[in-house]
């Protein structure tokens, strides 16, 4: 809810700049800090609703963003025709007060937890001077690890996830960015030029909730990585392939792939990431990954419109983004797969330490021992019956 009023306040304020420091100020940090405030409850509460059908949950979560963009290019084009670009901030600030009821609709699941007083009262007072010492000890770092897991960076699916999405990212937004100024540069009009993200968006409307659908089956959520990197291989060839279109029909075709690949791959961008961590540390790995992906997110389209003024044609920056993307789908597609073997073997290496350690192959000693214990008590026994007040031998006590 927070994050729906600074999103309405940056994109208002930024209305009346009248700068570009300003709007970076207004637009880049206020509605990019809001921007960030929907985004990880929105993805940390999934995990707290869902488990059986988190993909499928995840897809249809991620095709909200679709929905509105099908109709917000031909929409942000109209406005800004009709009010220019001061007035069409004004009214997406106000659309973005809606993330304030999406907000005010996520509440905690199940019961709160409550603690019994137990009867018998033992344990340590806070007054303590050994307990003083030790909540004094309690560093900065220790209070930040609470909210932020460093020790995720020991963990070897999570390398993994984050190298091959920093690879990814440095060509995996620049297409979406350059896909209407390719399309005036062909030639064709504005509007029909800004049809291509609507189509795109409408497919991506439909590929991530059917996506969720298929990552949610028995055959592919055990193996959901290697999915995960196919739909990003899918994405890079669509790339690759774009320089093929020459005229509006086949970039519409493009288009449609593109949606396709692009929502495959946001389906379950984060719900890969929470089956290698888990729920509990999800929204930790959110946290880092977003911090860490910022460089290559700031970098990519920068770069891309650099390459195109250099090169002076779309075609090469399509290249250029298809290859890193088709990079980062093999980076990632053989680190999950040596990834796969070392825990099946660190799996196989558990199981033969519980067998040794299991009670079943000491069965013999417990009943050697049981046995011996009998004979001695009942020599004690009888020695005591007797009177003899001769003490059981040292080996017997220590038995």
């Amino acid at each position: 809810m927070v994050g729906g009023l600074l999103c309405c306040l940056g994109m208002v304020t930024a209305s009346f700049s009248t700068s570009v420091v300003e709007l970076y100020i207004t637009m880049g940090f206020i509605c990019g800090l809001g921007l960030a405030f929907n985004l990880q409850p929105a993805l940390t509460i999934l995990g707290k609703y869902f488990y059986k059908k988190r993909p499928m949950a995840s897809g249809l979560a991620m095709a909200g963003s679709p929905v509105f963009l099908s109709t917000l290019a031909p929409f942000n084009q109209y406005l800004f025709n009709t009010y220019g670009w001061k007035g069409s901030f004004l009214i997406l600030g106000g659309l973005l007060l809606n993330s304030c009821v999406a907000g005010s609709l996520m509440r905690p699941a199940g019961p709160k937890l409550t603690t019994k007083k137990s009867k018998n009262k033992v344990g340590v007072r806070a007054t303590d001077p050994g307990m003083k010492k030790k909540h004094k000890k309690k560093s900065i770092w220790a209070k930040i690890d609470k909210y932020l897991d460093f020790s995720l960076f020991k963990h070897r699916g999570f390398l993994i996830y984050l190298s091959g999405n920093v690879i990814m990212f440095l060509g995996f937004f620049a297409p979406i960015i350059f896909l209407a100024p390719y399309a005036k540069d062909k030639g064709i009009d504005e509007y029909s030029a800004a049809f291509l993200l609507s189509v795109m968006a409408f497919v991506d409307m439909f590929a991530r909730p059917t996506v969720g659908f298929i990552a949610n089956s028995k055959l592919i959520r055990p193996r959901i990585q290697y999915f995960f990197s196919f739909a990003v291989l899918f994405n890079g060839l669509c790339h690759l392939l774009c320089p093929l279109a020459e005229d509006y029909p086949s970039l519409v075709v493009y288009a449609v792939f593109f949606g396709l690949g692009f929502g495959s791959v946001s389906s379950i961008l984060f719900e890969s990431l929470m089956d290698l961590v888990g729920a509990q540390r999800f929204s930790s790995a959110v946290g880092l990954v977003t911090v860490v992906e910022c460089c290559p997110v700031l970098l990519g389209p920068p770069l891309a419109g650099k390459l195109v003024d250099e090169t002076g044609q779309y075609k090469y920056m399509y290249v250029a983004c298809g290859a890193i993307v088709v990079l980062a789908s093999v980076w990632l597609l053989i680190g999950n797969a040596i990834n796969y073997r070392l825990l099946a073997k660190e799996k196989k290496l558990k199981e033969t330490t519980k067998k040794i350690h299991t009670p079943e192959s000491r069965e013999s000693e417990p009943l050697k021992t049981s046995k011996s214990h009998d004979v001695i008590v009942k020599s004690i026994k009888s020695q005591k019956s007797k009177g003899s007040g001769v003490n059981p031998s040292e080996r017997e006590t220590n038995i």
